[in-house]
């Protein structure tokens, strides 16, 4: 939120809590990207998917780091799209804020799409009604109190969490013969290939997917802006939350991979379905279907509060028509909920009617361009801190190896872009992501000159 509702959000009794900053951090990654989409990662990769793993963790851990030195530093200023814009200017703020509200609005319209194909199996209705439905009912949830969007997060992320945790509890008991026939653990795991059975190189080739199931953290830094004390609440989870994220992965991956040899795990099926019926849990399937179905309810519901609140801040800032700016009684930006939610239900509309031209063009472009974001923060990050050295106040950055650490990181994600122009699958990905960041980038070089030549021109007539 921008810095004139500073006041009135940490005086307002219907602002977040700690709690709901922690698990609103927590619950915006762990999504049905790790419940599902992680099959078609280990179906490619075998074991060695935890190389992967634990290395997109770091990278998430560093970005996170980063933006939390950066709010401890200079509490108030709003998303980490205004620590971009203060440090590189308006071109860059207004690019990273209409990306990353691009990459969410994508997400919400897919996801509102994997949502009703699983109420389909109860509702028997056409699935463009249940996607419209469940988008209204996240717009009535976002339309309330920002507390009230906690309150559903917290619950719909801690479902999440407690299922990741009873799984990685039960799936131990069971490989150390705790109750069952049990399995050969060692064997599951090394026996089909050894832990690289493709080669080393199949790492370097998932990354692109890894990464994307573990993008969302950074959404706490936006919600800390309607908290009590925001610049404590981001500074606390930023510290913790990309190895706890790491932690979660590795640990419930492992254990699949122990329970179930790689080679038995099908892409686009559940590999927690396909270990839970080795364990003989009964109803695998159905719990599975639950779980699922919070994950992407928790991740439309992030989804359409931060694309609000980026909108929102975007338009405060002059990038976005003016009225977007305005709040309702209970400082819930409706307007831009509004338009948020429509642009949602379009991108979900896509998916039903042009599946393989719009819809996959608007997933090719957007599927990038959190990386270009993120090397934004790392960029901010950079300047910021180079800043605050010259002044000598530093006492808010503890980075190890600056600025060292950091250009690494860039260097990362330059990687992760190679390894998707070199591949097949992800190229055109790659190609339309960074096409629609320098497109995006245009347009603000349009729009700021445009400006420029208007505030020159009333300059002119009030000296005349």
């Amino acid at each position: 939120m921008p810095d004139n509702n500073k006041n009135a959000v940490t005086t307002n009794t219907d602002g977040l809590q700690s709690r709901h900053i922690a698990m609103i951090a927590l619950g915006g990654v762990i999504g049905a990207g790790l419940f599902v989409g992680s099959s078609a990662a280990i179906s490619v990769t075998g074991p060695a998917v935890l190389v992967t793993f634990l290395a997109v963790g770091i990278l998430v851990v560093l970005i996170m780091r980063m933006l939390g030195e950066m709010v401890a530093a200079h509490p108030g200023k709003g998303s980490f799209v205004a620590y971009i814009r203060a440090s590189f200017g308006p071109r860059l703020g207004f690019t990273a804020g209409w990306l990353y509200w691009f990459f969410w609005i994508v997400v919400l319209g897919s996801e509102a799409i994997a949502g009703a194909l699983i109420v389909q199996d109860w509702l028997q209705l056409p699935i463009w009604v249940l996607a419209i439905g469940l988008i209204i009912i996240l717009k009535l949830i976002n339309f309330a109190a920002p507390r009230v969007f906690g309150e559903c997060e917290f619950w719909l992320s801690l479902i999440k969490v407690m299922s990741i945790l009873l799984f990685i509890g039960i799936a131990a008991l069971f490989v150390g013969h705790v109750f069952g026939p049990g399995v050969p653990a060692a064997s599951n795991f090394l026996g089909h290939g050894g832990f690289f059975p493709f080669g080393p190189a199949s790492v370097l080739a998932i990354v692109p997917t890894i990464l994307f199931t573990m993008m969302g953290s950074e959404i706490a830094t936006v919600a800390a802006a309607e908290s009590h004390e925001p610049g404590q609440n981001v500074a606390r989870v930023t510290r913790s939350i990309g190895a706890r994220v790491t932690l979660f992965y590795l640990a419930s991956v492992a254990m699949v991979l122990l329970v179930v040899p790689w080679q038995n795990i099908e892409p686009g099926k559940s590999p927690f379905v396909t270990a839970m019926d080795v364990m003989g849990i009964p109803g695998a399937g159905v719990i599975m279907r639950i779980i699922v179905l919070s994950a992407i309810l928790s991740c439309m519901n992030s989804s359409m509060y931060v694309t609000s609140r980026i909108l929102t801040e975007l338009a405060a800032s002059g990038d976005a028509p003016a009225r977007l700016a305005r709040t309702g009684k209970t400082e819930t930006p409706r307007l831009a909920v509004v338009i948020s939610s429509i642009a949602g239900t379009l991108v979900a509309f896509s998916s039903i009617l042009a599946p393989d031209t719009i819809f996959a063009f608007l997933l090719s472009c957007s599927g990038g361009v959190i990386l270009v974001v993120y090397s934004m923060i790392v960029a901010a990050y950079i300047r910021t801190r180079g800043r605050a050295e010259k002044t000598g106040d530093t006492a808010n950055y503890t980075l190890l190896l600056f600025p060292y650490i950091n250009y690494g990181t860039l260097i990362a994600v330059t990687l992760v872009f190679i390894a998707m122009l070199w591949g097949h699958n992800e190229r055109m990905t790659a190609i339309a992501s960074l096409g629609t960041s320098l497109a995006c980038y245009a347009l603000a070089c349009l729009i700021t000159r445009r400006t420029a030549q208007e505030q020159t021109v009333l300059s002119d007539k009030k000296t005349a």
